[in-house]
């Protein structure tokens, strides 16, 4: 292994904060089909597979397009809230669309580099930096959530743990969502190569929120998922405090009253937005007993991206349909849905501004 510091690792995401212009701003396989016939959307979670016979006009029944989500979430809310974004589009363009939700990242660049000139598909920033040059992958928009264009990685342990470093994990038992997880599994690794730390055993959850459970249930020592910073009464969180919570208010943190949010304070005025927030039902205490140990430098935003051979003109629809959609209150129950991606909005990204994370693939790739 190269010698480095945890700084090396700080100096490339920061080269990733600059590239994006200064802004401050993510299941287990499915092995089950579901189909709906509402505005022409068609809804598989399944395999992916491909097809070697002549394809009809791009957006019609015949060929409709691919929309495709990685599964870092419950695949039956990515497949009901992906039908309302697909039944907007439909509404909004006349063409037709097909949900699918991949069994793992590989499956998903599989499908985009398979099906070029159909495809679309909701990538992570490691995934399309991996599609990119795998098939020629073209980023159109990335996500904003609660006015971040970046987003972090996580270290998540037991509150009663004795862990107060990286190092304390040293053959320790680790939990992440997927193997092509930017936050859940590649920013981690090379965390844990810098700063001289081997893991012990490794579990592949299929999800953010079950390796967040894995810790809660004592299955591993520690978990890597996504880290959104909580929202807070008295002003926006900045990357000079704290990840959590001090611990008077941690003590208060529960779901609301109609169980769709994970909040903090006597009011309620705190909230979570990490992903032990998507873990609240099964574990409405998961913040009394799961802590945050520590934070990555920021990531730039998951994507939106098009298949290589997507015709343009089919593309731009799409890239204004999607705008106006993200202005409706549908797009909250859809990508929108803190139980979904969480996407509070959307804004135009370049290729240029995820150099940084090919550069963590490079290191990566070096150990």
């Amino acid at each position: 292994m190269k010698a480095r510091t945890w700084a090396s690792m700080s100096v490339v995401l920061a080269l990733v904060l600059a590239a994006c212009g200064g802004d401050a701003s993510t299941d287990s396989t499915v092995a089950a089909e579901t189909t709906t016939t509402a505005a022409e959307v068609t809804t598989t979670v399944a395999e992916t597979t491909t097809t070697t016979e002549a394809m009809a006009t791009v957006g019609t029944p015949e060929n409709p397009i691919k929309v495709l989500f990685v599964p870092s979430a419950e695949a039956a809310i990515i497949v009901t809230g992906g039908e309302l974004m697909a039944e907007a589009l439909n509404e909004a363009t006349g063409l037709t669309y097909e949900v699918i939700v991949p069994t793992d990242y590989s499956a998903t660049i599989e499908e985009m580099c398979a099906s070029p000139e159909n495809t679309m598909g909701f990538i992570p920033g490691a995934a399309y930096v991996e599609a990119s040059a795998l098939c020629g992958v073209d980023v159109s928009f990335k996500a904003v959530r609660f006015g971040w264009g970046v987003y972090w990685a996580q270290i998540l342990v037991p509150r009663d743990s004795d862990f107060t470093t990286i190092e304390d994990l040293e053959g320790k038992s680790w939990a992440f969502p997927d193997g092509g997880s930017t936050s859940g599994f590649r920013v981690p690794s090379l965390m844990f190569s810098e700063a001289g730390v081997t893991p012990g055993e490794q579990v592949e959850t299929g999800g953010h929120t079950q390796a967040a459970l894995a810790v809660y249930n004592g299955e591993v020592d520690f978990a890597t998922t996504f880290f959104s910073p909580p929202l807070l009464p008295d002003g926006n969180w900045d990357e000079t405090m704290a990840p959590e919570l001090a611990d008077d208010i941690i003590a208060t943190c529960g779901p609301n009253e109609d169980g769709d949010k994970l909040v903090c304070g006597t009011d309620g005025e705190y909230r979570i937005l990490d992903a032990r927030a998507s873990a609240r039902t099964d574990a409405p205490d998961i913040m009394q007993k799961v802590r945050i140990l520590a934070i990555s430098p920021g990531i730039p935003n998951d994507t939106l991206s098009f298949g290589p051979e997507f015709p343009a003109d089919v593309r731009a629809q799409i890239e204004a349909a999607l705008v106006a959609f993200a202005g409706t209150d549908a797009w909250n129950e859809s990508i929108g849905n803190q139980d979904f991606y969480g996407w509070t909005g959307i804004e135009p990204a370049t290729d240029a501004e995820y150099d940084g994370l090919r550069r963590i693939e490079e290191l990566l790739a070096d150990e």
